[in-house]
């Protein structure tokens, strides 16, 4: 059962494993299971507390603890958008004469506001192709793999904004503008539509900013991610 954890740890976390690297990934998640040992029927939850573990053991992580902090996040958001329920989405029918002074819009629950201090939606594709790669099948022949496997270079230093989801039940990430990122998570918060356009747009917001908040709430509505609030 041990070394089931342990290969499902690798199966999950592979972007945290090419950050950290395999010999400090290896002590990394036995001492995370020590820690965390498994308590849900699901084994779908056992890197629930990863990003929790990393904030909270740099020693496992240095020097990449930020980055590595950053990738649990993102990983853990990718395991929500495969397999958490969707609410009866909101289309724009149904948001037509609302009060945007009243209106308050829940973010379905499979969706995740990211924001990260590196690129690695990109990174994280370049890793899970190389892993596809990978035949895991013996664990011999992975082992020689893995010694010659190309490392991928690491990102640098970027901000970035990311919607983690999933549309026809494949894993989507989104960039997203700051002010786009910002108003979305005002909405998830509770805030009214009013409330959260005035939070996320700048003071001297002018007719050019109708024009992106129109695109934004197409693509939005059209990607399903509107549902009722709780």
């Amino acid at each position: 059962y041990w070394f089931r954890l342990i290969d499902i740890l690798y199966e999950e976390c592979p972007g945290l494993r090419a950050v950290v690297g395999d010999e400090k990934f290896n002590r990394l998640i036995r001492a995370y299971l020590e820690k965390y040992p498994s308590r849900s029927f699901s084994l779908r939850n056992l890197t629930r507390r990863m990003a929790q573990f990393v904030e909270e053991e740099p020693q496992w992580s240095s020097p990449r603890q930020a980055m590595a902090l950053d990738m649990a996040r993102f990983e853990w958001a990718q395991t929500i958008a495969f397999d958490e329920r969707a609410e009866k989405a909101l289309l724009v029918d149904d948001l037509l004469g609302a009060d945007a002074s009243t209106l308050r819009l829940g973010l379905q629950p499979y969706i995740t506001l990211l924001a990260l201090s590196y690129p690695l939606d990109k990174f994280s594709n370049r890793v899970r192709r190389q892993e596809l790669r990978m035949d895991a099948s013996n664990a011999a022949e992975m082992n020689r793999k893995a010694s010659r496997r190309r490392k991928i270079p690491l990102p640098r230093k970027q901000p970035v904004f990311l919607a983690v989801h999933r549309y026809n039940n494949a894993i989507f990430y989104k960039r997203l503008a700051p002010a786009e990122y910002e108003l979305l998570v005002a909405l998830r918060e509770g805030a009214t539509l009013e409330s959260a356009i005035e939070q996320a747009l700048p003071a001297d917001a002018d007719a050019r900013w109708a024009k992106r908040l129109n695109k934004w709430f197409k693509t939005w509505t059209g990607l399903g991610w509107f549902c009722r609030p709780d």
